[in-house]
């Protein structure tokens, strides 16, 4: 992968980790459940930390992160955390669900091809924390539908 392919797939996951801060900060407002709110919104503090992850990591590449991104995630990113947090807990969760699957496996595809050891494990740390949000979220939406 050149550096130029390596930046874009930087920006995509910017672009991603920027939305999700977004996407679980407005979901976490609409929770009446404190736990789900709560979790919700330190989930949004990780995904800021990938955000800056993935910001330090494009500079290293002598880059800037995407303009573009900085502008619509945020604006998707409340959006749809505010539809989907109207819809109720059960959505929000499984919208997660969805979203932390979908970074795991372009986490998982990016690290078979970097080659930086830097890169590499912080890559890694961001995959792992996003296999762990999944795993809340299943669980959690085990639990409500036990209930209901």
């Amino acid at each position: 992968m050149n550096k130029k392919q390596l930046v874009g797939k930087l920006h995509w996951f910017y672009s991603l980790e920027l939305e999700q801060v977004d996407l679980y900060t407005a979901q976490a407002k609409q929770m009446e459940d404190i736990y789900l709110a709560k979790t919700l919104a330190r989930i949004a503090v990780i995904e800021q930390q990938h955000v800056d992850n993935m910001a330090a990591a494009i500079r290293r590449l002598d880059a800037e992160p995407t303009r573009l991104g900085d502008v619509l995630a945020p604006v998707l990113g409340k959006a749809s955390g505010v539809i989907s947090g109207v819809l109720g807990p059960k959505t929000v969760l499984k919208v997660g669900i969805t979203l932390e699957e979908k970074a795991m496996k372009d986490y998982k595809d990016l690290i078979l091809r970097v080659g930086d050891e830097h890169l590499f494990n912080t890559l890694w740390d961001n995959l792992i924390d996003e296999d762990l949000h999944t795993a809340w979220f299943a669980n959690k939406l085990k639990e409500l539908e036990a209930i209901n």
